[in-house]
């Protein structure tokens, strides 16, 4: 056969050659898709040939941690009631404030006892680590003690543990980590129905998007005692201006502060013991954080 019989056959040929180049195009471009859709970057050939398989109902979905266990709804003290404007108060408070920033001390602690926030859970899934969630703690021992806690290292996992801040006995405000860092401050917890899961060796945990922050215990409260004498006026002034710088940095509400003994799931903290609310929401309120 000369050129000119085998032109059509050889124009047959080239269409279908060029349809088959489009189909495997649109193909992978319909896959490439799929999978930005599913992450913020494209996987790998076998990760898009999986997610083609959707409509099949053979898709690999990825594993979800399971919910906390039920438990009772936290019920903000600090919304019960409003509490009459105290202008010496909030005048006293204001400047406090405004000196923060210099009178807070700052202390280095081991790497053992904090660690990054996460962006992803152990299972790969997306999760905000934005601070939304304060805990109260007390130290039980001196603030000495909790320090050096905190500046020891810990090989072992049960014994690793830190706070944000610690708010001494006269008012000191001494920073052991910052806030983009996430403290070991609660373990095995959960707030409101929400906890992460960011190590497959501990269970949930609010760590990844809270703030913990822990009164020093006064001297007759240095046991294992269901309460004591309790905190002073320079500690609820101190931890509310502190309460209150964080909760114009972060999208914090008053509900969202809490107590140790409350996101615990393992039932075995109390703290922070003889902690008084009313004294907290009058400071909260003469900053006009609430009511």
């Amino acid at each position: 056969m000369n050129l000119e019989g085998r032109r059509p056959l050889l124009l047959a040929i080239a269409g279908a050659t060029a349809l088959s180049l489009g189909g495997l195009l649109w193909l992978s471009r319909s896959l490439w898709v799929a999978g930005t859709a599913a992450d913020s970057s494209p996987g790998s050939l076998f990760d898009l040939l999986e997610d083609s398989k959707g409509a099949t109902g053979t898709r690999t979905e990825r594993l979800r941690p399971a919910p906390p266990p039920t438990l009772e709804p936290w019920v903000s003290p600090l919304r019960q009631a409003c509490p009459l404007r105290d202008p010496a108060l909030e005048r006293r408070l204001k400047g406090l404030m405004v000196g923060l920033p210099r009178q807070r001390q700052r202390i280095r602690i081991d790497s053992s006892n904090y660690g990054q926030r996460f962006r992803r859970d152990v299972y790969g899934n997306p999760i905000d680590p934005t601070p939304r969630v304060v805990v109260l703690h007390e130290t039980v021992y001196g603030l000495e003690s909790a320090i050096n806690t905190f500046r020891t290292h810990h090989p072992d996992d049960n014994d690793q543990v830190s706070y944000h801040t610690l708010i001494g006995g006269k008012g000191q405000v001494i920073d052991t980590l910052d806030p983009s860092r996430r403290a070991f401050g609660a373990g095995f917890s959960a707030f409101n129905g929400a906890w992460v899961f960011t190590s497959s060796k501990v269970g949930g945990s609010i760590n990844n998007f809270a703030l913990h922050i822990s009164l020093e215990t006064p001297i007759d409260g240095e046991n294992d005692g269901p309460g004591h004498s309790g905190y002073s006026p320079a500690q609820y002034d101190a931890l509310a201006v502190v309460l209150a710088d964080w909760m114009r940095r972060y999208p914090i509400r008053p509900e969202a502060i809490t107590t140790h003994r409350h996101v615990d799931l393992g039932q075995e903290r109390s703290d922070p013991r003889s902690f008084n609310w009313s004294e907290l929401q009058r400071r909260l309120a003469a900053l006009r954080l609430i009511c």
